[in-house]
């Protein structure tokens, strides 16, 4: 589809993916790229390129004169009043009566109600998915289609046969969630929302296996439990912290204590003076390290401890919210696939009718093939509306998971960030617990440099001699 043309249904802000294409409800826009990954790639009128939901736009075709069947090349057909014709995505035609809403593969004649040619019946057909029928038919004109969903299969011309185009699809992609994705073997350069980085959203869409091998662990459950886990150890960096504290504070009492004892204390002189000089290096240094362990504790421990408080309940919320949108989209799309088989019976019946008809034809079988083709249309109606509902509920639980999972992205960065500023704080501290200490050092050292015996004892005799008499030699 690469080249088409599709109109915006709804308005898309691209604020929350890197390459996303900003577009209002009813502009048009050009298709580059059509992935099965639910993300295409267009350029507006403008010239602006980038990446938005297929669920937002419709794609469009232009009815008008219809190509002539093969083998009448050289003549015009122009359709009967009410008719329309339309390209499927596979380059398929088809025709829409818009009065009665009946779509048929064969070219309608200019008798109402009599194809051009014999053979399969008109009937409703059903919603697109991502421009592709559930069932692998054509679309309804895009006109009156709704949001689309990502899920492509073949194309064949009825819901109950299975075309090799179809079996191919179907080992092309995988269905994760109820939402199918192109396999990995077949996309090996998957188109991602952030291509350029490991994001979390654009992985664990998935279920894992937990350690045990018996059950699954969502992949969005992984991410929450990363996420709690990261509040525990910073919980537990907390509690290091504060057993660090405690060391300090044990310390600065018993180096306060030490200072305060009395050993030692008549020492006298230049030695005496350094001798004290070190039990007072001792108080200051102290007080430094009650200084250091307040610090510890209002700048790094209290911060690590109070980050995020109802983090755990936020994270229970988000959770909730998440798993709620899971479930509903399981519902829809079991009810996609209930509506599609009944719609299946339906064309069925109604082959089965057609083929009677031309058997033997009758007022009663004639009548059976209308209230067969009324059952077949109201069974398309059904589709319609539960693909509508699937639509919305996987829209919103794509986009709710995309967010998400970019805001716990940025949780995660914000929370290392925090960490790592207040483990650089703690260093600093300690390099400037350190610096202070070796200031209440100082002292010490530059009255151990002075210290000197002979002055120490000059001093020490002039204050204790008791007179100038000096023992003589005698004789004996």
């Amino acid at each position: 589809m690469s080249g088409a043309r599709c109109r915006t249904l709804y308005p898309f802000s691209g604020e929350r993916h890197g390459q996303g294409l900003r577009f209002a409800a009813g502009e048009l826009i050009t298709l580059l790229q059509v992935p099965d990954g639910g993300w295409w790639e267009g350029e507006k009128e403008d010239g602006l390129r980038g990446w938005f939901p297929a669920s937002y736009v419709q794609l469009l075709e232009k009815p008008g004169m219809v190509p002539p069947p093969p083998g009448e090349e050289s003549q015009t057909f122009v359709l009967p009043p009410g008719w329309q014709s339309y390209l499927s995505p596979q380059g398929r035609r088809y025709y829409v009566n818009t009065a009665t809403n009946e779509t048929t593969w064969e070219r309608p004649s200019s008798s109402p109600g009599i194809p051009a040619s014999p053979g399969p019946h008109r009937s409703s057909l059903p919603p697109t998915v991502n421009g592709y029928h559930t069932s692998g038919t054509p679309a309804h004109p895009p006109e009156t289609a709704h949001m689309s969903v990502r899920k492509s299969t073949g194309d064949s011309q009825n819901l109950g046969s299975s075309s090799p185009g179809k079996k191919q699809s179907k080992e092309n992609t995988i269905t994760i969630n109820c939402v199918t994705f192109p396999h990995p073997d077949t996309m090996p350069e998957q188109q991602l929302l952030k291509p350029t980085e490991w994001s979390y959203c654009d992985y664990f869409w998935a279920d894992k296996k937990d350690p045990q091998g018996n059950g699954t662990v969502a992949g969005f459950e992984l991410l929450l439990q990363k996420q709690l886990k990261g509040k525990q150890m910073q919980k537990e960096m907390s509690e290091f912290i504060r057993e660090r504290i405690k060391i300090e504070e044990e310390y600065a009492k018993n180096l306060a204590k030490l200072s305060q004892n009395s050993l030692a204390a008549q020492e006298e002189g230049s030695l005496g003076e350094a001798w004290a000089q070190v039990k007072k290096s001792l108080a200051d240094e102290a007080e430094v390290h009650l200084k250091f362990s307040a610090k510890l504790h209002s700048e790094v421990e209290r911060p690590l401890m109070n980050f995020r408080e109802n983090f755990k309940k936020d994270m229970k919320k988000c959770d909730h919210h998440i798993a709620d949108l899971r479930k509903q989209l399981s519902s829809r799309y079991a009810a996609v696939e209930k509506a599609r088989k009944a719609l299946t019976e339906r064309q069925r019946d109604l082959e089965m009718k057609t083929q009677q008809l031309e058997i033997k034809l009758s007022n009663k079988t004639e009548e059976d093939i209308k209230k067969a083709r009324r059952k077949s249309t109201q069974a398309g109606d059904d589709l319609m509306r539960c693909v509508d509902l699937y639509n919305q509920a996987q829209s919103k639980w794509f986009e709710e998971m995309v967010t998400t999972t970019l805001e716990l992205e940025r949780l995660e960065v914000e929370r290392v960030e925090m960490i790592r500023q207040h483990l650089c704080q703690y260093t600093q501290l300690r390099h400037e617990t350190d610096m202070f200490n070796q200031s209440t050092v100082e002292p010490v050292d530059q009255l151990l440099r002075k210290v000197d015996p002979a002055k120490d004892r000059e001093l020490w005799v002039r204050e204790h001699k008791t007179g100038n008499i000096r023992p003589v030699d005698m004789e004996i």
